[in-house]
């Protein structure tokens, strides 16, 4: 049995005490684990993977994360660096001046030394097709290369697992191909949220549908 990445039990959360996004959720997720998640807009979707590490804190229930409990925000600073979230607006990820500073940003964190920060960034950027694109200003550039960018930073962690939000919105179709096989290959399992019903066939092992707060198994 292969290690776990996170498990949820009796997971609840609410922006507001009335209106409860997530109720009673228990989710087991093996690190090797490729899954869709699809749903309405709204039912909790990005809310469950920004719990994951950490973002939000469960209002009941437990969050465990590569076999550790996690309740602080201290406790989610190794999560972070093992599990690699890409957010559902690239304008909520994308925070430096240009493309090469933005994806080398989550190595240079790391403290590797500038060898290793400048071959995972080229790969990451060859990854996603961005040669060339290091100079560019990231606020200038499309939404699907926006997207691109934010795909390219979190593949330059070169984490454990990886949390996807809607990670196709605004890309053409070479781009989503390209992605696609970039995901076949990784070698890591991932979370995935998208309404793209044929990407989540191509990839993943497991599907999950988010319907009033709770989760079940795509039958």
């Amino acid at each position: 049995m292969s290690e776990t990445a996170f498990k949820l039990d009796g997971v609840s959360f609410a922006y507001d005490a009335a209106r409860p996004v997530l109720q009673s959720v228990d989710l087991e997720i093996r690190i090797d684990q490729r899954i869709g998640l699809t749903g309405t807009n709204g039912s909790g979707k990005s809310t469950l993977l920004q719990l994951l590490v950490g973002l939000h804190s469960p209002t009941a229930g437990t969050v465990e994360a590569f076999g550790e409990p996690r309740r602080e925000e201290k406790d989610f600073f190794d999560v972070r660096r093992r599990a690699g979230l890409v957010f559902q607006d690239p304008d909520d990820q994308l925070f430096c001046p240009t493309v090469a500073e933005d994806i080398a940003f989550g190595p240079l964190n790391l403290r590797l030394g500038h060898d290793e920060v400048h071959r995972r960034m080229a790969s990451a950027m060859e990854m996603m097709d961005l040669q060339g694109y290091g100079d560019r200003v990231t606020w200038k550039l499309s939404e699907g290369e926006k997207r691109r960018v934010c795909i390219a930073s979190v593949l330059a962690m070169e984490g454990d697992f990886l949390l996807l939000d809607e990670p196709t919105g605004d890309l053409d179709v070479e781009s989503r191909d390209r992605l696609a096989a970039v995901l076949e290959k990784c070698g890591k399992g991932f979370l995935v949220v998208s309404h793209d019903a044929d990407f989540l066939d191509r990839l993943c092992d497991r599907r999950l549908v988010m319907e009033n707060g709770t989760l079940k198994d795509r039958e």
